[in-house]
């Protein structure tokens, strides 16, 4: 699975092009491999009770799949990109 990093989220992870095998059936499941290759991601993106935090963005093929589809159920396939966003702020 290809995850794209961005910010604090790349710097933690060592890159910003991220490629993990996990043979993902759902966001879900390519997320929770993302987090076992580099778990210093967890404590930047999961909140006490294990939740996404709400400031960070997980979107699917450019897509929020929260907002679109079934959240963590969405289906993916071996080629998809997903990507993660920490909070921006700027002026």
């Amino acid at each position: 699975m290809h995850w794209r990093l961005f910010a604090t989220l790349a710097e933690t992870a060592g890159d910003t092009e991220i490629e993990v095998e996990s043979g993902a059936d759902t966001v879900g499941d390519a997320f929770d491999a993302l987090l076992a290759a580099h778990p210093g991601l967890e404590s930047e993106v999961l909140d006490d009770d294990g939740d996404l935090y709400g400031h960070v963005r997980l979107l699917h093929e450019g897509r929020d799949p929260f907002a679109e589809a079934e959240g963590f159920e969405t289906a993916v396939d071996d080629g998809d990109e997903l990507a993660l966003f920490p909070p921006v702020s700027g002026g």
